[in-house]
């Protein structure tokens, strides 16, 4: 599978990504489940692992790490991406009264010092700030986003669901350069293509990540949009022997930005074929057919 600089000098990832958001629900959290879904990515070229200090209330990164830590070698096979500044209400911290975001360096150490101890390794492979925050002062975090480079303890620095505004305020207090915005793009949820936050990286050839490719499952439901895909999809899939998901995926992929999904599933089955999207060709006149689909409407 090939793997990707998110920007220049910047480390690589997969050009798939595997999302562990949803490990904590899966009736089996043992190390030999969690063991059997990174050999099902591996073996595919999927190399890279997205991770927030919240998934699973604030869960799955050590759910994860218990694979590393029964077999250390393997995080020599892998890239290690995770999230921070979402402060969840959660009986695991009594005293909070209500949701909010941090970016203040005392809390961006404390959360990365913690990611370090869950997953069981000395580094992250990349660092994204995991939502704006309105309180944020980009001198103080941008400072300590840039130690954290410096240190080693991260070897980039991203953002996730950031504005273009969003993206320049923290990048102005930063000596390092911002690699890449993880934001929600699928079939389904199509207004950063329009709206400029996907201009705004491909006008510094910086490469996105897409969470929620599949519109969080929606893309199997019978939200109107999702019906009208599912002939052109389903079509589309049986040409070339895959699933649908394959097929919204690979609408991705097509894209001359290089979007880099993030695919989060329990089942084993469907982790073992997820590299079959790579597969999928999908061509303009494809591409827009998709579009005016999931819109209900042509193009203007």
């Amino acid at each position: 599978m090939q793997s990707l600089t998110l920007r220049e000098n910047s480390p690589k990832f997969s050009r798939l990504v595997y999302g562990v958001w949803r490990l904590g629900d899966d009736s089996d959290i043992s190390v030999a489940n969690v063991r059997a879904k990174i050999d099902a990515c591996l073996s595919q070229g999927i190399t890279s692992f997205d991770h927030a200090d919240i998934y699973g209330d604030y869960s799955c990164e050590a759910i994860f790490g218990q694979a590393l830590a029964a077999d250390p070698a393997l995080r020599k096979k892998m890239q290690l991406i995770s999230k921070c500044d979402i402060l969840l209400t959660s009986e695991k911290f009594p005293g909070r009264r209500v949701k909010h975001y941090d970016t203040s360096a005392e809390y961006i150490n404390q959360q990365v010092a913690q990611s370090l101890c869950n997953l069981h390794t000395d580094h992250l492979d990349l660092l994204l700030l995991h939502r704006p925050d309105p309180m944020m002062d980009h001198h103080e975090t941008g400072k300590a986003l840039d130690a954290l480079i410096d240190s080693g303890r991260v070897g980039a620095i991203g953002v996730s669901n950031f504005k273009t505004w969003d993206w320049d305020l923290l990048q102005s207090g930063m000596r390092h350069k911002l690699c890449t915005n993880q934001i929600e793009m699928s079939l389904l949820e199509r207004d950063t293509f329009v709206d400029g936050t996907l201009a705004h990286l491909q006008q510094s050839d910086i490469r996105p990540m897409a969470w929620s490719p599949l519109g969080g499952g929606r893309i199997f439901s019978e939200d109107p949009a999702a019906q009208r895909l599912r002939p052109i999809l389903q079509q589309i899939a049986e040409e070339n022997n895959c699933q649908l998901d394959h097929v919204a995926i690979a609408w991705l992929l097509a894209h001359p930005a290089d979007i880099l999904p993030i695919v989060g599933t329990n089942n084993l089955e469907r982790i073992g074929q997820l590299a079959k999207a790579l597969n999928v060709k999908i061509d303009r006149q494809t591409w827009f057919e998709l579009w005016t689909a999931a819109a209900g409407q042509e193009v203007p």
